[in-house]
């Protein structure tokens, strides 16, 4: 190459390889359908640069791996298969410096019939959207970050905005009481691969932003604004998760603001039916990232 010249990335993989499987126990049957990415990055360039494949792992071969060892060893969640993955190609193949697995969870969940679970039947239920993105270079511990997308959720009072900037350019009135309404993006990384239950660490994130965001049933929760429920969800995950070191938290706001009809006859004594009109652009948009402060002295 031009001595001038510098790789900034370079890898080549399979995308939306698909998957499903099915774990037959007597009549009881479980499945999980994953659709599955990977990427390889070889310690030579020569691929690249003279075009010799002599070193390059067939992207087709990537996708057959996935099948494989699908087969030999089973699927439990996102990320241990992506570690199974990525452990493998590192392994199998000391030519590879870098070894990348994305993995998104198709959400079907057990269909349920007079009340009980069916054993072999399921309903797809698209609440929300489970990723994992799992990254080791070789030598290296793995990275291994999870994703929750798509997690539309609304309240019809307990939320507020109130005491913000008042300037020439402001027409939104103060709100003591609106309707509370978003779809959560959450990301979240881990310091370390060893002994993690990823199926409970999901199922406790998922709760603590139901949580921060509804509140027990009767009562609710109170938010003074979405920043304050960002907030909230992150501490809760980091406090109880210790394998977690940071994570993100996106929620932009899904509009619904009140009719005016004040233009109408007739209407002045109709009360307790509400009626909102839906808007969804522009909207605003609540991001932050929290993590852990290095050094012996860490609190939240």
């Amino acid at each position: 190459m031009d001595e001038s010249l510098e790789w900034v990335n370079r890898g080549y993989g399979k995308n939306n390889v698909k998957l499903l499987y099915v774990r037959r126990e007597g009549s009881l049957h479980t499945i999980k359908e994953y659709e599955i990415k990977t990427q390889l990055t070889l310690n030579t360039d020569k691929d690249y640069i003279v075009g010799d494949n002599s070193d390059v792992i067939a992207t087709d071969s990537q996708k057959n791996t996935v099948y494989i060892l699908a087969k030999r060893h089973g699927v439990s969640s996102p990320e241990d298969f992506a570690l199974l993955l990525v452990s493998h190609f590192l392994y199998t193949y000391p030519q590879l410096t870098k070894a990348k697995v994305e993995v998104d969870e198709y959400p079907w969940q057990r269909e349920v019939m007079d009340g009980k679970p069916h054993n072999h039947a399921f309903v797809f239920s698209p609440q929300y959207h489970h990723r994992c993105t799992v990254s080791q270079r070789r030598g290296e511990e793995p990275r291994i970050s999870t994703g929750l997308e798509g997690l539309r959720l609304l309240k019809t009072t307990q939320s507020a905005f109130e005491n913000f900037v008042s300037d020439e350019y402001r027409s939104l009135p103060d709100m003591k009481d609106r309707i509370f309404s978003t779809i959560v993006s959450a990301n979240w990384e881990y310091n370390t691969s060893k002994g993690v239950d990823f199926g409970m660490i999901w199922i406790t994130v998922l709760k603590a932003i139901k949580d921060k965001f509804s509140g027990p049933a009767e009562l609710g929760i109170f938010s003074p604004s979405v920043q304050n429920t960002v907030y909230l969800i992150q501490k809760t995950v980091l406090e109880a998760l210790p394998e977690v070191s940071k994570i993100q938290v996106t929620m932009p706001n899904k509009h619904y603001f009140t009719v005016d009809f004040s233009k109408f006859d007739g209407m002045e004594g109709v009360e307790n039916n509400e009626v909102y009109l839906p808007v969804d652009k522009p909207s605003g948009n609540i991001t932050a990232t929290l993590g852990r402060k290095k050094g012996p002295k860490s609190k939240l």
